[in-house]
């Protein structure tokens, strides 16, 4: 009778734990996703900036020719 509690609760213990490691792997699987996901979002700003800069520059608009503000 306890080799069958014991079994019992041995076998509840691994289906736990099989769900807890789909979870992790769909948690892993969820990071790795959101990771290329973000830098594809870094890569577009990296190019806006990139864009804007140029368009300040063929405008003649520089930030760093200003005169500073008159309260300085």
């Amino acid at each position: 009778m306890a080799d069958d509690s014991l079994q019992q609760r041995l076998t509840e213990l691994e289906v736990r734990l099989t769900f807890i490691d789909d979870t992790v792997n769909a948690l892993a699987s969820a990071d790795a996703e959101l990771s290329m996901r973000l830098a594809a979002l870094e890569d577009v700003i990296r190019g806006l900036r990139s864009e804007l800069s140029a368009l300040r520059t063929s405008q003649g608009h520089d930030p760093h020719s200003e005169p500073p503000p008159p309260h300085y």
